[in-house]
């Protein structure tokens, strides 16, 4: 048997199967990953976090991300949050502050009091080019041709790039239908996670989004990250800001252009684990 030791977590609904890669080998493999996040074949996640040792001096941990279908991206809020209960409660460190790699840069998260967790989710980028997203201009509020209409949304990247709208209701928003038709846009060559953002106040957001290469999730931290950027940028919002999502709520606060995200939120563990990769790998036809 070839035994792998992972650890269920979840920010806010947003689940997680976390996995030490210091103290066990793991090679992951778009199959195994898919096979692994699976809900009636596998473990089942929105993501799997691969925990290893750093690449650059200036780091405590590398950070890793994969999403359901078996894709690496480069950033994802709330599994940063857990990424940090994690080591912290595996005795990796004995840090609450702490430098991790990921594919977009260094983020510092820092436990706080109780199951909060503060990150640093580094500054947003609004350039089109660098997020990525065809256009040519730098407008903050951008027109997607989508099935013959016009969508008005706003373009971020907070490590990963997200398309953010703003909606009069988010439980009649077709979330999963325009979401999906967004996500795979051609302007957006990296495809996108799409957010639909109703304003309930200056400091109040309810948000839902639909993820790249996942799907509709509880919660999304970089996009709770990237609506309030964006709603800031529309005159629409003034930080800090309390966003609800169908998981639960996240405090964001924005001091505004060239200046970092912070995101605070919970991380919960759920339960530890062992599974058998060896054993057949099922998937769904």
């Amino acid at each position: 048997m070839n035994l792998l030791h992972f650890t269920k977590m979840h920010g806010l609904g947003n689940d997680f199967v976390v996995i030490d890669a210091i103290r066990q080998r793991f090679t992951p493999s778009p199959e195994l990953v898919r096979w692994l996040a699976d809900r009636h074949f596998g473990i089942g996640c929105d993501q799997l976090l691969l925990v290893e040792p750093p690449t650059r001096p200036d780091a405590d941990f590398r950070y890793r991300i994969f999403n359901a279908d078996g894709g690496e991206v480069a950033q994802c809020g709330n599994g940063a949050r857990c990424f940090a209960r994690f080591v912290v409660e595996k005795g990796l460190t004995s840090k609450r502050r702490l430098r991790v790699e990921t594919a977009s840069g260094v983020i510092e998260p820092e436990l706080r009091e109780a199951d909060e967790v503060a990150v640093d989710m580094g500054v947003p980028v609004l350039e089109p080019a660098r997020i990525p997203f065809v256009s040519d201009t730098d407008a903050v509020v951008q027109t997607l041709e989508v099935d013959g209409a016009r969508v008005e949304l706003t373009a971020v990247s907070m490590g990963n790039p997200h398309a953010v709208l703003v909606v009069e209701d988010v439980d009649r928003a077709p979330v999963a239908e325009l979401g999906a038709q967004i996500e795979r846009h051609p302007r957006f060559p990296e495809r996108v996670n799409v957010g639909f953002m109703q304003v309930l106040a200056p400091d109040a957001i309810r948000l839902r989004v639909f993820e790249r290469g996942a799907g509709e999730t509880l919660a999304c931290g970089t996009g709770a990250c990237a609506a309030v950027v964006a709603g800031t940028l529309r005159g629409l919002l003034r930080p800090p800001v309390t966003v609800h999502t169908r998981g639960g709520r996240l405090r964001i606060e924005w001091a505004g252009p060239g200046q970092p995200v912070i995101m605070i939120g919970p991380a919960r563990t759920v339960f530890e684990g062992v599974i058998d990769l060896d054993q057949p790998r099922e998937l769904p036809r």
